[in-house]
C-alpha cells in the first residue's frame, strides 16, 4: 500500500488538473485504517498536497483537506509539528475555511501533546492567527480556535503564554471587533478557566472574567441574557461556584430576579437567571439555594403558573430538576399550598396544551415522582404518592389517556411516569387494581416506535427489578413480566397464517 500512495503522490505532482489522481489518492488512503496507514505514509513528502490547496477550485481545495486531515491523524503530533508547521501556519490565513479548520484541528492536537506543544508555544506568529480565527466570520473556524485555545490551559506553560505575553493584547484586541467576537472570547475564558483553579486564576488576574460579570448588569438586556449564560457555565465547577460566591454574584443575580418584575424587558433574560440558580441547586444543595435565595424559588412558582410559554418552560425544566433529588422534593413540599397549585398547573398542561409543553410537564412530574429504591422511605413514598393523587381524580387514567394519544413523544413522556411509580409499592398497587393496566403493559402494539419499544421495556424493567413486584402483582402477571424482559424491546412474536385454496 505503501508504495501506491508513494507512486499516486508522483502521479499528482506530474499532472496540471490533478482532480482524479486526487480522488484515486483519497480512495486509497481511506481503503486502509488510520493505524495501519502510519508505517505507509510516515515517510511520505506531503509538500504536493500542501501545494495544490493554493487554488481557487473548490472540488481540488476540498479533495486535498480530505487527504491531508487522514494522513496528518495517521501521524504523531510530534511528527506534524516537526514537519509541517510552516504549512499549518499558512492553513490559518487561506480563504476556504475547511482548510483553516483542518490547521486548527492539528493545532489543537499538537498543544495536547508536551513534546510538541514546544514547537507552537516557541511560535508566536501561529498563536496570533489562532486568536484572529476566532474573529472569524465562520462560526465552525471559530469554534475550532476555541477550542485549540482551550487545550493550551491544561499546562502550565500554555497559560503562561496566553495570559502572561504579547498573546494577551492579541485576544483583547480580536476581542474589541464585536459583540459576538467579544462573546467568543468569553467562552474561551470561560471553557479555561472551568479546567482548574489554576487556571480560573490566571482568568480573572487577566480582567476577562470581571469584565465578563459587568455585563450581567449592563444596558443591552440581549448581551445580558448571554452574561448570564456564560456566568451558569462557569458555575459548573466548584472552583467556579466559589468563585463566583466570593464575588458575591449568586446575591447579585438574586436581586436582579427581585428587579426583573419592574423591568419590561424582563422575559429577554429571567430564564437564564433561573436557569443559573437551578444548576446551582442541583450541583450544592437544594435546600440551601432555596432557603438563601428565595426569590429563585418564588419566582419559579410565579413562572409555572405564568400565561408566557417560555416562562411555562423554564419553570418545569427547573422544578424537574430540583424534584429528581430527595432534598428537593422535601424543599418542594415545605411550601405546602404553593407547590400544590403549581402541580395541578402541571397536570393541566401535561393534558392540554402546545405539544413541546405537555412533553416538558410529564418529563418534569416523571421527575418529581421519581424514588430509587434506597431513598423510598415511609415518608417519602407517603410524599410521591400524596403528589400523584393531586395530578387528578383518576390520575391512573389521565396519564394512560395521554399515552393513548397519536404523538410518539407524549406517549414516551406518560410511560416515564408510569415507570417512575412502578419501583413504588404503592404505585404497583394502582396498576394492579386498575382494570386493563397489566394488559395494557404487557402489549407490544400499544407503541410501534423504537423509542416507545424503549421506554415501554423500561417500565417492565421497572416492575421486574423492584422488590415488592412480585408480591403485589401476583406470580402470573410477574412471570409474564420477566418473560418480556427476557425476549427484549423488540421482540415480534410468531404468528402463523393459513392461506385458503380458492381464497381472494
Amino acid at each position: 500500500m505503501a508504495a501506491s500512495i508513494d507512486s499516486l503522490l508522483e502521479e499528482i505532482s506530474g499532472v496540471e488538473d490533478p482532480i482524479e489522481e486526487l480522488q484515486s489518492l483519497k480512495t486509497a488512503l481511506f481503503s486502509i485504517p488510520v493505524s495501519a496507514l502510519r508505517d505507509s505514509v510516515s515517510g511520505q513528502r506531503l509538500n504536493v498536497i500542501f501545494s495544490l490547496l493554493n487554488s481557487n477550485q473548490r472540488e481540488q481545495v476540498e479533495l486535498c483537506v480530505d487527504i491531508l486531515e487522514r494522513i496528518l491523524m495517521a501521524l504523531s503530533p510530534v511528527f506534524v509539528a516537526q514537519n509541517y508547521r510552516v504549512e499549518l501556519q499558512g492553513g490559518l490565513t487561506h480563504p476556504n475555511e475547511t482548510v483553516k479548520i483542518l490547521a486548527l484541528t492539528q493545532i489543537g492536537r499538537i498543544v495536547e501533546h508536551p513534546d510538541a506543544a514546544t514547537e507552537i508555544l516557541s511560535n508566536n506568529d501561529i498563536l496570533r492567527a489562532v486568536i484572529r480565527c476566532i474573529g472569524e466570520e465562520k462560526m465552525a473556524v471559530a469554534k475550532q480556535a476555541i477550542r485549540s485555545l482551550s487545550k493550551l490551559s491544561h499546562s502550565k506553560p500554555g497559560l503562561d503564554k496566553l495570559f502572561q505575553s504579547d498573546l494577551l493584547k492579541d485576544m483583547k484586541d480580536v476581542m474589541s471587533t464585536s459583540d459576538i467576537i467579544r462573546y467568543r472570547i468569553y467562552e474561551l475564558v470561560v471553557e479555561i478557566s472551568s479546567v482548574s483553579p489554576i487556571s480560573l486564576g490566571y482568568c480573572a488576574n487577566s480582567s476577562f472574567i470581571s469584565q465578563l460579570i459587568g455585563e450581567l448588569t449592563g444596558d443591552d438586556v440581549l448581551i445580558r441574557a448571554t452574561a448570564i449564560e456564560m456566568v451558569t457555565t462557569l458555575a459548573h465547577s466548584q472552583h467556579g461556584r466559589q468563585y463566583l460566591a466570593q464575588q458575591g454574584i449568586m446575591d447579585k443575580i438574586s436581586n436582579m430576579i427581585r428587579g426583573a418584575e419592574t423591568d419590561p424587558f424582563s422575559s429577554l433574560y429571567l430564564p437564564g437567571l433561573v436557569k443559573f440558580f437551578g444548576n446551582l441547586a442541583i450541583m450544592d444543595s437544594p435546600q440551601q439555594v432555596c432557603e438563601t435565595y428565595p426569590a429563585f424559588q418564588n419566582k419559579v412558582f410565579e413562572m409555572a403558573l405564568d400565561p408566557d410559554p417560555v416562562m411555562i418552560g423554564v419553570a418545569l425544566d427547573t422544578l424537574g430538576l430540583l424534584g429528581s433529588t430527595v432534598e428537593g422534593k422535601q424543599v418542594l413540599q415545605k411550601t405546602g399550598e404553593k407547590f400544590k397549585a403549581v402541580l395541578l398547573r402541571m397536570s393541566q398542561l401535561a393534558s392540554s396544551g402546545a405539544t413541546e409543553l405537555r412533553v416538558r410537564s410529564l418529563d418534569a412530574i416523571s421527575q418529581l415522582l421519581t424514588l430509587q429504591p434506597e431513598q423510598q422511605t415511609e415518608d417519602l413514598l407517603a410524599l410521591t404518592e400524596s403528589w400523584f393523587h393531586l395530578l387528578s381524580n383518576q390520575p391512573m387514567d389521565m396519564i394512560r389517556n395521554i399515552s393513548s394519544q397519536p404523538f410518539p413523544e407524549l406517549h414516551c413522556g406518560a410511560l416515564r411516569i408510569f415507570t417512575a411509580i412502578a419501583a413504588q409499592p404503592w404505585g404497583q398497587k394502582l396498576m394492579i387494581s386498575t382494570p386493563g393496566f397489566m394488559e395494557f403493559v404487557l402489549d407490544r402494539s400499544t407503541g410501534q416506535t423504537k423509542e416507545a419499544k424503549d421506554a415501554k421495556f423500561e417500565l417492565v424493567g421497572s416492575l421486574v427489578c423492584s422488590s415488592t413486584a412480585a408480591e403485589i402483582l401476583g406470580s402470573q402477571h410477574y412471570i409474564r413480566l420477566k418473560t418480556y424482559l427476557r425476549e427484549g424491546p423488540y421482540y415480534v412474536s410468531a404468528v402463523a397464517s393459513v392461506s385458503t385454496e380458492g381464497a381472494d
